[in-house]
């Protein structure tokens, strides 16, 4: 309760009734599955609208044998031994094989390959 509310009784405070009140939560207490069901809707459709909504503006980066990309130079070394103004690409590598949809063996011009696959979102397209 308020401190106010002490001194000057509410309409709240004023007709509260404990058996009410607990017939009231309990009534609560019955429906909370079905609030829950609702609000399970309610995330699932609020996801596919967020989904609808991203997917309508992603671009879809279509790569094949033989194309030549650059690749994330943070992701090519982790150990964060680069400085500040080194470059946040390096290549031009060519794409050996797709190993699946968004997955992609490459190798140098030189035709030495990488020790591993990378994937589409740390790869980006070369254009000469």
């Amino acid at each position: 309760m308020i401190t106010v509310e002490i001194g000057v009784q509410s309409p709240r405070v004023l007709h509260f009734n404990q058996a009410e009140n607990e017939e009231g939560l309990w009534a609560v207490l019955d429906l909370v599955e079905e609030l829950r069901d609702k609000a399970a809707i309610r995330v699932a459709t609020y996801q596919q609208r967020v989904s609808r909504y991203y997917n309508k503006r992603v671009n879809p980066r279509p790569l094949r044998e033989g194309d030549l990309v650059i690749r994330n130079a943070v992701i090519a070394d982790p150990t964060g031994t680069r400085g500040k103004l080194a470059p946040n690409w390096e290549g031009p590598y060519k794409v050996k094989m797709v190993l699946q949809p968004g997955t992609f063996k490459l190798v140098t011009l030189g035709g030495r390959e990488i020790p591993r696959a990378w994937n589409s979102e740390h790869l980006r397209k070369y254009y000469q």
